[in-house]
């Protein structure tokens, strides 16, 4: 009996040191299913039948001319700020900032834009970006770095400059076409 309690010791001792000799185990952590359910909303949620396409209330919203691309980019936002709770390095908080970018610009152009943001799932992109860079867990995710914060904040900021821009350029041109078509009339 003593030799097998001197076997059994000595096994569990040589298993515990092979567990310290293993690089550690990255362990992929989950996002809030919150966020999940928004992606899927924005970007998954109707289904074209007999073809399996899926697109969602981005590519709807999207066709309301002038607001439409921009309310989805807002709840974009939401998304990328939670990028920062989640403590996601910066260069993938950038990557995410230049989905919602993209997104936006050429979502906003007519009728092309329209069946673009059908295709180009961004929310879907950056919830999947989080999920593999995220580096805590859900309930961990309360607190984050004023830095990452900021840094956020310049990158939306930029992305409301782009989305002024638009709406600036998009007034102009409108009223340039009214003017030429109140002189075709005359």
């Amino acid at each position: 009996m003593a030799a097998d309690d001197a076997y059994s010791l000595m096994m569990k001792a040589l298993r515990r040191e092979e567990a310290l000799l293993e690089p550690p185990r990255t362990v992929q952590t989950g996002v809030e299913q919150s966020l999940e359910r928004l992606a899927w909303l924005m970007d998954d949620l109707f289904r074209v039948p007999g073809l399996g396409w899926r697109f969602g209330l981005d590519a709807v919203i999207g066709l309301i001319p002038g607001v439409g691309d921009t309310a989805t980019s807002i709840v974009s936002f939401y998304i990328l700020a939670s990028a920062v709770r989640y403590r996601v390095p910066k260069i993938t908080i950038l990557r995410m900032g230049l989905n919602i970018g993209i997104d936006y610009v050429l979502g906003s152009l007519p009728l092309v834009g329209d069946l673009f943001d059908a295709w180009w799932k961004s929310n879907r992109m950056n919830v999947e970006l989080l999920r593999k860079r995220a580096t805590i867990s859900p309930e961990a995710a309360r607190n984050a770095r004023m830095s990452d914060w900021l840094f956020v904040g310049v990158i939306i900021l930029g992305l409301s400059v782009i989305a002024i821009g638009a709406a600036v350029l998009s007034i102009y041109l409108i009223i340039q076409i009214a003017e030429r078509f109140a002189n075709a009339s005359r």
